[in-house]
Order: structure tokens, then sequence, then C-alpha cells
């Protein structure tokens, strides 16, 4: 089974990234990652960018895509045509497949009129919205921004446009599903539930009820058709986040969650 990543961090060369690799037991390396991947069947993965508007930032390899990214380090406030300007040159990359918004992070909610010329670009140029929702890492996030049930006034709001909801809306996770439900438009990855490298066994146990809770809703909806398979690398190992998924999704859909949808979703190539 070939396997796409819709949800990974580059922090090549950071020794922040080094830091979360080593605790997933991993390498911050781009070999060690494209040898983690060709031994995990992984053909792909979407970057979620932060730190840079700047187009020519993003280089990356080229079974790698990404989606520009609006964090608090870019200080993409201060000049919103230059924002927008930039914005739109990434758009116009074959390999930028999206836009990432950092709800929670940056403290305004995804209906404020400042992200619709971002809304309006990325369905002029046909590529979806990925927005983080659920829990932030540190304590600078103001999580009532980064709530699931924001992302419905944009999903109406914007009808042509795709919206992606990050981690499924962790620890939200029914009302991420009843948003995703109610919303044609709007889709979900399954990334960052994992940190670390985990102890299987004692993690099933601990964990019975959480994973419990995350199955029921994840199979609520039908047809499996706007759920993709993420890590949010380098916070987890990447053979644990499979065999996590792998347990959560009915094998009959893994082909859809491990790759198809991403595939659709992102028009990715690979």
């Amino acid at each position: 089974m070939q396997i796409i990543d819709s949800h990974i961090h580059y922090f090549i060369g950071k020794d922040y990234g080094d830091q979360l690799a080593k605790e997933a037991e991993h390498e911050n390396t781009e070999e060690h990652l494209k040898s983690e991947f060709d031994r995990l069947g992984i053909v792909g993965a979407v970057v979620m960018g932060n730190r840079s508007l700047d187009p020519d930032h993003m280089v990356l390899p080229p079974y790698m895509r990404y989606c520009a990214g609006l964090d608090t380090s870019t200080q993409w406030e201060a000049d919103l045509k230059k924002t927008y300007d930039l914005i739109e040159q990434n758009l116009k990359r074959k390999n930028c497949v999206g836009v990432k918004i950092y709800a929670g992070y940056v403290h305004r909610y995804v209906a404020d009129p400042i992200y619709s010329p971002v809304y309006e670009l990325c369905q002029h140029y046909n590529k979806p919205v990925a927005i983080h929702t659920g829990e932030t890492a540190g304590t600078s996030g103001n999580l009532k921004y980064a709530h699931p049930l924001t992302l419905d006034d944009v999903a109406i709001a914007f009808p042509k446009v795709s919206f992606v909801m990050c981690h499924l809306g962790n620890p939200w996770v029914a009302d991420a599903v009843a948003v995703i439900d109610k919303n044609a438009n709007v889709s979900a990855d399954l990334s960052g539930w994992l940190v670390g490298k985990l102890d299987m066994p004692s993690y099933l146990n601990e964990k019975e009820g959480y994973l419990k809770h995350l199955r029921t809703w994840i199979n609520y909806i039908d047809g499996f058709d706007r759920r993709m398979f993420g890590t949010d690398w380098p916070l987890a190992n990447l053979k644990d986040y499979i065999d996590i998924v792998a347990m959560l999704i009915p094998e009959v859909h893994h082909e859809k969650v491990f790759a198809n949808n991403a595939r659709r979703i992102y028009s990715l190539d690979f």
C-alpha cells in the first residue's frame, strides 16, 4: 500500500526539529526521512510551511509539496498587500498545493475579514486552505480561535473553497466531525495525535478510551472520502503513526485514507 503523509513540517537543520525527531527516535535529516519514507512505503508528503512566505524559501525534495503558511513568525499582518501578493506568488507554483492558516497561534477567527482575500485566491487557483484546529503547542496559543466549529462560518461563506481541518480538531473530534458531515467542502487530516516514540503495548492499554473515542467519531461519517493520513513529522514516530491509524480505520478504506484522498484534495502527482 502506498502512503502519502498529508501533514509534515520540514525543520531540517533546526535545533527544535532535531530535538523533536530525537524524541520520536528519528533523525532530523533529509537522508533519514527519505530512508524512512522508502522503508514504510510513503511516496510523498505535504509540508505545512511557516516562518517565511517567500516562495524561494521553500526548497524541498521532489517528493514533497507545500502549503504557504500564515503563522505568527512571518509578521504577515504588518503589510497585507505584500502578504496577499506573496500568497499569490506561491499559489502560482506547481509545488505549492495550498495555504496553511495557523488558527489559535494567530489570535484571529478564521472568519475574520483579513483572511477573505486568501480564500478568494485559493478559490481562483483551485487550491485548498488547511487550517490548524484543536490544541496548540505551548502556552501562547488561544484555543477559542482553533475550535473546529469556527470553520463552519467560512465553509458556508466560501462554498467553492476546499478547507482542510488539520488534526481533526482534536480533542474536539465530535464537533469537528459535525462540521465535516454538514459541509461538503471540508475535509480533515488525522495528524498531530501522537508525540514521540510509543511503547505500543502500554499506550494501547493506557489510552484505550481515547482510541475508542477517536475510532467512534472517525467512523461516524460514511464513505471515508474526506479523511487523510498525516503525522505532523517530526513530532511523532512514523511507524507508530501508521500502525495507530491503520487500527482506527477499517481496512477496506485504507487506500483512500492513506493516499488517494490526499491525491485528490491536494491535486498531488505522486
